[in-house]
């Protein structure tokens, strides 16, 4: 099978891996956790080497999507999972379904509507259910009477709807914020393992490097709102981990952890996160989501040395207004 360039960077040779594939099944996914889940049931339905999988920042997607869409389909499935609707998505799965695809969509984010009528009339299957993760979703349609992916999905809801119930799943969850762990973790989970020497060992020395980067957000936390008790603070590493510590230590309802760009997490108690992450140009989970604050270099400059960004007042009358 070729191999895959890595996600999130550039793509130069995506549209001829995918042109000269040998398997009948393309699975476009996301890059945490849920994805890895969801990738390994996939496997576990069609066969380790029957399935050529996209791993995708939620950014990269629309352009990773229409790579594949470009590609001839020849009767084979692409199926997406854990990445929500994006603007012109519709007309990607047209092209992908009239170059022969068959598309299928999972997902348990939040969709508008209107988003779910356009989608529909482009795919062969679209299942949304924003109660369970992903993987559970894939597991319930691929492999309904597998006790194993049923343990997966179930690790798998544990850490991302952030159940926190199964110490499995906060160590599997960590281990893959380092990209070079997904195969092997996906690997793992086919066969039901969820733990092994190299897990453990990797869990142990992320810990201890994220100890040290979560001290240093909280450090340079700043908080605003009057409605909410939200902190602003800089990302150093472990976005959903840094914003668990610092609602731990400072008892705010909101957390943004913002990147160098401009990208943020955000983490809330009120179930708006997603509303408040759409008016941001992203979108998530009512208690999780993403978004951008689109900084010029000026204001990178001024956020990364100063701390400071006009758009943390915006955001808070974004969220306030909830």
């Amino acid at each position: 099978m070729p191999i895959l360039p890595r996600s999130g960077g550039s793509v130069p040779g995506l549209t001829s891996a995918v042109a000269s594939r040998t398997v009948p099944v393309v699975h476009l996914t996301h890059n945490d956790l849920d994805a890895v889940g969801a990738d390994a049931i996939h496997r576990m339905r069609y066969g380790t080497d029957g399935v050529f999988t996209v791993w995708s920042s939620v950014g990269k997607f629309s352009q990773l999507f229409n790579i594949v869409a470009s590609c001839a389909g020849k009767g084979d499935l692409l199926s997406i999972s854990d990445i929500g609707y994006h603007h012109e998505a519709e007309s990607i799965a047209g092209r992908a379904k009239a170059n022969g695809w068959i598309v299928e969509w999972r997902d348990h984010h939040r969709w508008r509507y209107e988003e779910i009528r356009k989608i529909e009339k482009a795919v062969s299957l679209l299942r949304i259910d924003t109660s369970v993760c992903a993987t559970a979703i894939v597991a319930r349609d691929l492999e309904p009477a597998n006790e194993v992916a049923a343990e997966v999905a179930h690790v798998v809801c544990d850490y991302d709807l952030w159940k926190q119930t199964d110490p499995r799943s906060a160590v599997l969850g960590q281990v893959l914020q380092r990209k070079v762990n997904r195969d092997h973790v996906r690997d793992c989970l086919v066969q039901g393992i969820f733990t092994d020497e190299r897990i453990e060992r990797q869990y142990t020395d992320i810990r201890r490097e994220m100890r040290a980067m979560m001290r240093k957000s909280l450090h340079r936390s700043t908080i605003l709102g009057a409605k909410y008790r939200i902190a602003f603070a800089p990302l150093y590493g472990y976005p959903s981990e840094t914003a668990h510590f610092i609602r731990d230590q400072l008892k705010t309802d909101m957390e943004v952890i913002v990147g160098k760009d401009g990208k943020f997490s955000l983490r809330s108690v009120p179930p708006v996160s997603h509303l408040i992450a759409r008016e941001f140009g992203g979108g998530g989970h009512p208690n999780a989501a993403g978004g951008s604050f689109n900084f010029t270099l000026i204001e990178r400059l001024a956020w990364w040395f100063l701390k400071r960004s006009r758009y943390f007042e915006e955001l808070v009358k974004v969220a306030e207004s909830h």
